[in-house]
C-alpha cells in the first residue's frame, strides 16, 4: 500500500491531501463539539423534565452527533479547503508549486482526491448509516418534546388500494380512535358499497381496526341495501402514524422502507409524496457538494491577498450561507412551487457548480 501510495502520489500531493483531510476532521471535531455543548444547554430542561438518566442523554447523542457531521460536512470542507489554501497562498507555497512546471490542474489533483474520499463516506453515510442513527434521534426527540407536541391531521382522506378511499374527519393519537369515519367502495367510477361510522379506533395488539356502531349501504345500480351493525373488527391498509405529524420521520427510513413508502403514498395520496421523493435524491445528490465547494474553496483562496486569510475567509462564510439559503429554498419551491423534487435537489450544486467553474477559470495560473 505504500509503495502504491508513494509511486502514484507526490510528496506535494501528500502534503496537500494531510492538509485538507487534517483541517477537514479538525474543524469538524470542534464544530460538532460546540454543536453538543449548545444542544445540552438548550434542552437541559427537556431532560430534567422527562428524567432522562446520563446513559440515555449519551445514546442520544450517538445519533444527534452522526446527523450533524452529514448536515455540516460539505460546509466544513469549503471552510477547510479556503483557510489551508489561503493560508499556503499567504506563505508563498503556491507560487514554487506552480513555478515548477505543475499545471494548475495537476495542482487540484489532491484536492479532488480528497474531496472523492469525502463523498464516499458522505454517500455511504446517507444511505446506510444516518437513518438507522436517525432513529435514535428523532425517537428521542418526539418522546421528549423537542420539536413541542406533535400533531394530528384533520380532515383526512387516503386511497388505500385502486377502489378504496377512507375519510376521517378527527383523531386522537392517545387513544389512537378517529371519528366520523368513511369507507367507500368502487369498481370503476360506480360506488359499491359505503360504510359509516362514528368512529374506528386501532387495537396495536391484534393490529386491526374496530368499527363501532356503524352502517353499511350497498349499491347496486338504483338498488340499494342498508344494514346498520354495532361493531366490528376489520384489517385495514393504514395506520394511526397515517394521522400523526411527526417531525423528522423520513430522515430516519431506510431507502429501502422510504421506496416501499413513496409507492405506498402513489396510491394514498396524503400529500407527503412529495416530502419524501425530495428526501430520497437529496441522499443521493447531497454529497456531490464536496466536489463543487471545494472548486470554489480553491479558486478564491489560491491567489495571495494582503490581509491574510481574513478576506478568502469572509468570502467563505458569506457564500456558505448564500449555500444554505438556495439549499432551504429549493426544499420550499419542491413541496410548495410544485417544482420536481430531483430539480430542487440538484439546484444548489448545480448553481454553486457554475460559480465554482467561472471562478476556476478565473483563478491565477
Amino acid at each position: 500500500m505504500k509503495g502504491f501510495i508513494n509511486r502514484y502520489l507526490t510528496i506535494i500531493d501528500r502534503y496537500l491531501i494531510g492538509k485538507y483531510l487534517g483541517t477537514f476532521f479538525f474543524t469538524l471535531l470542534i464544530v460538532i463539539s460546540i454543536s453538543v455543548v449548545f444542544d445540552v444547554s438548550e434542552h437541559l430542561d427537556n431532560f430534567l423534565t422527562h428524567h432522562r438518566s446520563i446513559w440515555e442523554i449519551m445514546w442520544y447523542y450517538t445519533g444527534f452527533i452522526p446527523f450533524f457531521m452529514d448536515m455540516l460536512s460539505p460546509l466544513i470542507t469549503f471552510l477547510a479547503v479556503i483557510f489551508f489554501t489561503a493560508k499556503m497562498a499567504n506563505q508563498t507555497e503556491i507560487v514554487p508549486i506552480l513555478s515548477s512546471r505543475a499545471s494548475f490542474n495537476r495542482f487540484l489533483r489532491p484536492y479532488f482526491l480528497s474531496a472523492t474520499l469525502i463523498f464516499f463516506i458522505s454517500l455511504i453515510g446517507k444511505l446506510y448509516i444516518i437513518p438507522v442513527t436517525n432513529q435514535i434521534k428523532v425517537k428521542f426527540e418526539n418522546e421528549n418534546g423537542f420539536n413541542g407536541e406533535y400533531n394530528v391531521k384533520n380532515e383526512v382522506h387516503l386511497q388505500l388500494d385502486k377502489d378504496t378511499y377512507v375519510y376521517v374527519q378527527s383523531f386522537d393519537k392517545y387513544s389512537k380512535t378517529g371519528y366520523q369515519f368513511v369507507l367507500e367502495k368502487f369498481n370503476g367510477d360506480d360506488l359499491k358499497k359505503r360504510i359509516v361510522s362514528n368512529s374506528i379506533s386501532y387495537d396495536s395488539v391484534k393490529r386491526v381496526w374496530s368499527l363501532h356502531d356503524y352502517s353499511v349501504r350497498y349499491v347496486n345500480g338504483l338498488n340499494e341495501k342498508l344494514v346498520e351493525h354495532l361493531n366490528k373488527d376489520t384489517v385495514l391498509n393504514m395506520q394511526p402514524s397515517d394521522f400523526e405529524i411527526v417531525a423528522n420521520t423520513y430522515s430516519a427510513m431506510s431507502l429501502k422502507e422510504l421506496n416501499r413508502r413513496i409507492d405506498q403514498e402513489k396510491i394514498r395520496g396524503s400529500g407527503d409524496l412529495k416530502d419524501m421523493v425530495f428526501e430520497k435524491y437529496r441522499r443521493f445528490f447531497y454529497p456531490f457538494a464536496a466536489y463543487v465547494l471545494t472548486i470554489i474553496g480553491v479558486s478564491i483562496s489560491s491567489r495571495k491577498v494582503r490581509g491574510g486569510v481574513g478576506l478568502p475567509l469572509g468570502i467563505g462564510l458569506a457564500l456558505c450561507f448564500a449555500y444554505i439559503v438556495v439549499d432551504k429554498f429549493s426544499l420550499v419551491f419542491a413541496i410548495k412551487g410544485g417544482l420536481s423534487p430531483i430539480i430542487a435537489t440538484m439546484i444548489p450544486n448545480a448553481l454553486f457548480g457554475v460559480i465554482g467553474l467561472y471562478l476556476l477559470y478565473k483563478a491565477p495560473k
